[in-house]
C-alpha cells in the first residue's frame, strides 16, 4: 500500500515527432505505459511538446510581414494542434484512469471556445481519475512567440490535490512572472511544476529560485529538439536547415526540494523518463522557516486579486430563454 505522504514522480523528457500530432501523442502514450511500470502518481512533459515548439520562427524570419513561408507554417503548425474539445486528449485521459496517473502535459491548443483558429501554449493537467481539471493558457507568450501563440488568461491558475501534495504549474517564463507565482502559493501549493521547451539555461536557476521562495518542491520538465527530430514531411524544410543548429533543445529537466538543494540535477541530451519519489514532510519541515502566505505573510497590507475568467468574445445571454422555449414547443 502506498503512503500518502510519498509521491512517485517521472519526468518525460522526450522529443516531440516535431509538429506531427498523432506520431508525437503517441510518444506520449508509451512514455505513459512506461511510467506505470514504476508505480507512477504523476507524469509530467514539457512545454508544448504535443506537437511541439515554433522553432522556425527564428530560423526563417518569422517576423517578415505577409509572407508565404510563415503562412504556411503557421497553418501547418494549426492543423497540428490540439482540440480539447475534438477528443485529441481522450487517449491520454483513458490511461491516466487506467494507472491512476496524473498527467501535466505541455500542448499547443485550438480552443473552440476563441473560435478555433488561434493557437496557445496550454498545460493540462488530467487527474488520476483521467478527468482534465484544469487547461492553463500561457499569460504572455515570450518573444518571438508571439508571432504565434495567443495570449491566454487566468482561468488556469489553479492548484490541485495529489495525495498530501497541493500541485499546480506554469509555462515556461511564467515562472519568472512573481504574481502568478503568488497566486499558485496562496491556493497551498507546495509542489510546483515547471515545464520549458528544453534548454538548461531556462532551467539551472529559476527551478532553485522558485524552491526557496515557496519552500515547495518544483519539478522542472524539459523537451528536447534536435536535427533529425525535424520530420521529412515538414514544409520549408529545406530553409529551416539553414540557420538551424544541431541541438535546438538540449533538455535540462531537474527537480529540487524545498530547501533549494539539489534532488536530480538538469539532465543534458537524454531521453526518456527520470523517476524520483518525492517526501511531503520534507515541505513541513522547510516551511517551519517560512512560508509565503502563512506565517511570513501580512495579507492586511499586501493581497493579490486573481481573474479567473475564462476569456471570450462571445457570451449568450438567451441560454436558458431558448432552452425553455424549445422545452414548450
Amino acid at each position: 500500500m502506498k503512503k500518502n505522504h510519498l509521491l512517485h514522480v517521472a519526468m518525460a523528457q522526450i522529443a516531440p515527432v516535431w509538429l506531427n500530432k498523432a506520431e508525437t501523442l503517441q510518444k506520449i502514450k508509451n512514455q505513459i505505459e512506461k511510467a506505470a511500470k514504476k508505480e507512477t502518481d504523476l507524469i509530467v512533459f514539457g512545454e508544448g511538446i504535443l506537437p511541439g515548439y515554433p522553432f522556425w520562427l527564428a530560423l526563417t524570419d518569422g517576423a517578415e510581414w505577409d509572407t508565404k513561408i510563415n503562412k504556411e507554417l503557421h497553418a501547418h503548425y494549426v492543423r497540428n494542434a490540439v482540440s480539447i474539445e475534438k477528443g485529441d486528449l481522450e487517449d491520454v485521459c483513458t490511461l491516466a484512469k487506467k494507472y491512476s496517473m496524473a498527467v501535466y502535459l505541455g500542448i499547443i491548443e485550438r480552443p473552440q471556445d476563441r473560435g478555433g483558429h488561434s493557437i496557445y501554449a496550454s498545460l493540462v493537467y488530467i487527474d488520476a481519475f483521467g478527468a482534465i481539471q484544469s487547461v492553463h493558457r500561457k499569460l504572455q507568450p515570450t518573444y518571438d512567440e508571439r508571432l504565434t501563440w495567443s495570449p491566454g488568461d487566468g482561468n488556469g491558475l489553479r492548484t490541485h490535490a495529489l495525495r498530501e501534495f497541493t500541485v499546480g504549474g506554469l509555462n515556461c517564463w511564467e515562472n519568472w512572472m512573481p504574481l502568478p507565482r503568488a497566486a499558485l502559493y496562496a491556493q497551498g501549493e507546495d509542489l510546483h511544476v515547471a515545464v520549458w521547451p528544453g534548454s538548461e539555461r531556462n532551467t539551472k536557476d529559476i527551478t532553485r529560485f522558485i524552491a526557496l521562495e515557496s519552500r515547495s518542491f518544483v519539478v522542472s520538465v524539459s523537451g528536447l529538439m534536435k536535427i533529425e527530430d525535424f520530420p521529412s514531411s515538414t514544409p520549408y524544410l529545406e530553409k529551416i536547415f539553414e540557420k538551424a543548429p544541431k541541438t535546438l533543445a538540449n533538455g535540462g529537466s531537474c527537480i529540487v526540494g524545498p530547501d533549494g538543494e539539489w534532488i536530480v540535477k538538469p539532465v543534458l541530451n537524454k531521453e526518456g523518463n527520470i523517476y524520483v519519489t518525492l517526501d511531503f514532510n520534507r515541505v513541513l519541515e522547510e516551511r517551519q522557516n517560512f512560508d509565503p502566505v502563512g506565517h511570513y505573510s501580512r495579507p492586511d497590507i499586501t493581497t493579490l486579486i486573481v481573474n479567473r475568467e475564462r476569456q471570450s468574445t462571445l457570451k449568450f445571454t438567451d441560454h436558458t430563454e431558448d432552452q425553455s422555449s424549445m422545452k414548450h414547443n
